[in-house]
């Protein structure tokens, strides 16, 4: 089972046409994000995200099959999962 893309783009100047004909469901005094100057990108640093472990890993076959059923990226979902479990236990 393959998951269809559902992520669609539009210009600013379409959202507000959208808005405007009320065919969008974005608040129409929504506030708009602050424009990135110049002086974001100076400050702005590259994180590079830590390296991944390969291993061999036995869970309940539920617990996969439902992943599993979530679509593709089901290891990535798995990884968050443990990733909140341990921020949550670190502190």
């Amino acid at each position: 089972m393959t998951q269809k893309d559902t992520t669609v783009k539009y210009s600013l100047s379409a959202i507000k046409r959208k808005v405007s004909r009320g065919a969008s469901k974005t608040r129409a005094g929504a506030p708009e994000a602050p424009r990135i100057d110049d002086d974001f990108w100076k400050r702005a640093r590259v994180v590079m995200p830590q390296g991944k472990t390969s291993v061999h890993l036995r869970v309940d076959s539920d617990v996969f099959d439902w992943f599993k059923e979530q679509g593709d990226g089901h290891l990535t979902r798995m990884n968050a999962v443990l990733r909140s479990y341990v921020e949550a236990h670190k502190h």
